[in-house]
């Protein structure tokens, strides 16, 4: 009698890759949770990073991560001090360290000349026992190893904001050009263009005096749409409290809103042809109300701007050509704030505000 390895044995490399892989994927109906619709459908693991590794690798939130070529997975959350995690695509902790960004909430990959680094965006929003504070933010360009390369100006010392206006930044975005653009989510609203050596070019977008179609309430992530090619890259913003993203050529200019209904988004990530984001919070009236109860879930959407699966939520249902509001249908994550897109097309979740745990993974069926 054949076994599995005897079987496999006599594939060929690609066949018994695709087999491997059905393996692996085959939900068990009895035990295993299923989210996502379509052709984007996942199998939740909770325990991607297994027990025991808290001791030392302390968390309070999982706010962004992104994957370096080597396949290393870097984290940024805002412990005292533990705030970036460094990841095998295994949930492995490989290190922990960082002490600097006690706000530590957004986290960019920026590839250059064949080297990498990270930008890290620390809100200013930070807490202490059970008080908070609101000091200035910053951002940071730093290499894998941890070693600052400079931070950007802040906005008022190079005339772009008054005195009474807070700089409160909550994510980056490099652009073709090596362009650094800052979202300020937490503090004034805007959009803040940088050069590749931090020198400050321009701002755009805001809350305030500008139409409200068009203004960026909670701007929260931002991301660099190159999936048209490097000559026709826009810039998506995240408009958190407006359920949507805001779409501006590079120099700043409205183009177009992109409505998720019932979704508090985060940032957009995007992989291959298709959108991804974290949805920190739904609208559902009734589950708002509950204390301690997940909220959230994800989404994807595709070239056009169509939601085709909300893992988690509800099933998206367009009517008359309008996305009518998803909700969290599933509770199995708990506020979702931001999504690693893998090359094998699986998921790590990103989770705030939910009891100090790990991020999870949602596994490609």
């Amino acid at each position: 009698m054949k076994t599995r390895r005897h079987f496999l044995a006599g594939l060929t490399t690609a066949a018994a890759a695709t087999f491997s892989q059905t393996l692996r994927s085959a939900p068990d109906p009895k035990k295993d949770i299923i989210v996502g619709h379509g052709k984007h459908q996942y199998k939740v693991i909770k325990d991607w990073v297994a027990p025991g590794q808290g001791r030392h690798h302390p968390i309070l939130n999982c706010h962004e991560m992104v994957q370096v070529k080597d396949g290393r997975l870097f984290m940024v959350g805002d412990h005292w001090d533990n705030q970036m995690l460094v990841y095998k695509p295994d949930g492995t902790i490989l290190e922990s360290w960082g002490s600097v960004w006690p706000g530590g909430h957004g986290l960019s990959l920026s590839r250059e000349n064949g080297d990498e680094f990270l930008f890290v965006t620390d809100s200013g929003l930070w807490k202490s026992g059970g008080s908070g504070y609101r000091q200035t933010g910053r951002v940071s360009k730093i290499d894998l190893t941890g070693r600052e390369i400079f931070s950007l100006s802040h906005p008022m010392s190079v005339g772009a904001y008054e005195p009474d206006q807070f700089f409160n930044p909550t994510e980056t975005a490099v652009a073709p050009n090596g362009d650094i653009y800052v979202v300020d989510g937490y503090g004034s609203n805007y959009v803040l263009r940088y050069d590749h050596q931090g020198r400050f070019i321009s701002r755009f977008g805001g809350k305030e005096g500008v139409p409200e179609l068009e203004r960026l309430n909670n701007a929260h992530g931002i991301e660099i749409d190159r999936r048209k090619g490097d000559d026709q890259a826009t810039v998506l913003v995240t408009s958190r409290a407006d359920h949507c993203f805001r779409r501006f050529t590079l120099d700043g200019k409205f183009i177009e809103t992109i409505s998720v209904p019932g979704c508090k988004v985060c940032r957009p990530v995007i992989s291959g042809q298709e959108l991804y984001a974290g949805v920190c919070w739904s609208t559902d009236p009734v589950r708002s109300k509950l204390p301690q109860n997940p909220s959230g879930f994800t989404v994807i959407l595709d070239a056009e701007g169509q939601v085709i699966s909300a893992p988690g939520g509800t099933a998206p249902v367009y009517e008359n050509g309008q996305l009518k509001p998803l909700q969290q249908a599933q509770p199995v994550i708990d506020h979702g704030h931001d999504v690693c897109v893998l090359d094998t097309g699986d998921l790590i979740v990103c989770q705030w505000n939910a009891l100090q745990t790990y991020p999870i993974k949602l596994e490609r069926i």
